[in-house]
């Protein structure tokens, strides 16, 4: 992210929907979440899988697999490529994280533990990305599955734009 997306980026308030919200509260909430699904799963929710989604969850950007591994470094983990891979996968296996592909970069799951299609909207000024609901299964999509005898599995949606913070310096 160049220097002027990092400035733009941290004098916004946070984007969740794009929308100001208690940022703290969601760290612990979605962290507590992940803990109570790995207990109820006999999953390891090891100190770097912790901090892995911690991390994600402080930006509500998308970061990619060697940023992450610096700041799990610097936060005291190892400095090999594994570290950083395996926690994502980690991560994103048990829906706590997606891949987002038009990036090649990782981003909290906004719903975690609840089955659903995410749709991205990715902002193109400052690389902020908002998670929402998306129904596959209803629209031209679906329809054409159907139409092939096809079965949705899963789907991601990625939409590229401007947030309304970076609209708004857009048109001022």
């Amino acid at each position: 992210m160049t220097s002027r997306r990092l400035a733009s980026h941290a004098a916004r308030p946070d984007p969740v929907g794009f929308e100001r919200h208690d940022h703290a509260g969601c760290i612990t909430a979605a962290v507590a979440a992940a803990e109570a699904h790995c207990a109820e799963n006999a999953l390891r929710f090891t100190p770097v899988r912790r901090k892995a989604l911690e991390i994600l969850l402080q930006e509500h950007r998308a970061l990619g697999a060697y940023e992450m591994l610096d700041r799990l470094h610097a936060a005291g983990f190892g400095a090999q490529p594994p570290v950083a891979y395996r926690a994502l996968e980690f991560l994103v296996t048990h829906g706590f994280a997606h891949k987002i592909e038009r990036l090649n970069a990782f981003v909290a799951c906004a719903h975690p533990g609840a089955r659903h299609s995410p749709a991205f909207m990715i902002c193109r000024g400052c690389d902020s990305v908002a998670e929402a609901q998306a129904t596959p299964a209803r629209g031209a999509l679906g329809e054409a599955a159907r139409s092939a005898g096809f079965q949705i599995e899963r789907t991601m949606v990625e939409a590229v734009g401007l947030c309304p913070a970076c609209a708004g310096q857009a048109g001022a």
